[in-house]
């Protein structure tokens, strides 16, 4: 059973992976386009095409989405990603060719790995190459390998991130999924819960830092101007939205990053949240309810990243931590 964005009739994701180097890219294929709406929340954005998808903008449909590692420079991944869908004729007819309209988001994950190696042309195509329906692939992949969490005390005492994806049917037979790439500067925290799951580790010994208790206390040591983190998403319905409709569905989502990332959206963020309707479900449905079960399925996808990770570049997983780390507790 397909419990991924990819439960979504119409869309295709694929992802390219360079574990040596802890980078990535990942594509949201949508080739008879979609329509499209973003809400940025993170102070410390990197975006491309972000602005054509305001509602008072002309831009009806969107043909990819790509979230990608290597902090600015992977924008030019878009390039590859253009190019593989103009050879599949893909995109706006222009009388003259097709021009696919490619919405993209980057986070920082340079600081594992290798600086010197992030995701281009070359890697946005080969992402595309590996697009299919079937279930997403989670964990240490695309946009996810060099991602990580909790950096209140700086990388080295990071947990991994990664992508993670989730679904659910509501009534009327609808379909709401979601996909991100968590690379939060706060904690995972299981959703309706105070437990962290992963997150900043404590140097001095096992458990995690509570990120939002060390800020109400002494910052020093803390790392408040590391403003090299950010939680990139996508979350999509086969229901019938417009452009203002599927813009209120994003901001809407970001609940789901609030209940399962603490602190989020800080200036140290750079927080997206893309939205998608193909319209296959040929229905429309009640704004609120694409919203709230949007948010739901974000929030378990937020867990499915962190759950489905691996160690990587000597920053752990949480499922590799021992059970005294990861009680949750704060120890500091």
């Amino acid at each position: 059973m397909n419990n991924t964005l990819t439960a979504i009739k119409g869309l295709l994701v694929g992802h390219y992976t360079d574990l040596e180097a802890a980078t990535g890219c990942t594509v949201i294929i949508c080739p008879e386009g979609v329509v499209t709406g973003v809400d940025v929340r993170g102070s410390s954005p990197g975006t491309r095409g972000a602005a054509l998808l305001n509602p008072v903008n002309s831009a009806p449909v969107v043909h990819a989405i790509l979230l990608t590692g290597g902090s600015a420079y992977g924008l030019d991944a878009a390039g590859g990603v253009m190019r593989w869908l103009e050879e599949k004729n893909i995109g706006f007819d222009v009388t003259v060719g097709v021009v696919p309209i490619v919405s993209a988001a980057v986070l920082f994950d340079l600081v594992i790995g290798r600086f010197d190696v992030r995701p281009g042309p070359t890697e946005g195509y080969a992402a595309c190459q590996t697009a299919t329906a079937e279930p997403v692939a989670e964990g240490n992949v695309g946009a996810g390998t060099g991602a990580t969490v909790g950096k209140v005390l700086g990388p080295p005492q990071a947990t991994k991130g990664g992508i993670g994806s989730a679904s659910c049917k509501i009534a009327g037979g609808i379909t709401v999924a979601a996909l991100v790439a968590v690379n939060a500067f706060g904690d995972v925290v299981a959703s309706g819960d105070d437990k962290i799951i992963a997150g900043a580790r404590n140097p001095a010994g096992g458990g995690f830092v509570n990120t939002v208790k060390r800020i109400h206390g002494d910052l020093s040591g803390t790392m408040l101007d590391y403003g090299q983190n950010t939680t990139l998403a996508v979350v999509a319905t086969d229901a019938v939205l417009t452009n203002a409709e599927a813009t209120k569905v994003a901001q809407m989502a970001h609940d789901g990053l609030a209940q399962t990332i603490r602190p989020v959206h800080t200036m140290l963020d750079g927080d997206a949240v893309f939205a998608l309707s193909t319209g296959q479900a040929g229905k429309t449905a009640d704004i609120n309810a694409i919203g709230v079960v949007a948010a739901s399925v974000l929030a378990k996808a937020v867990i499915r990243a962190v759950d489905q990770a691996e160690g990587l570049a000597g920053i752990p997983a949480a499922n590799e931590l021992k059970d005294v780390e990861r009680s949750g507790k704060s120890t500091v």
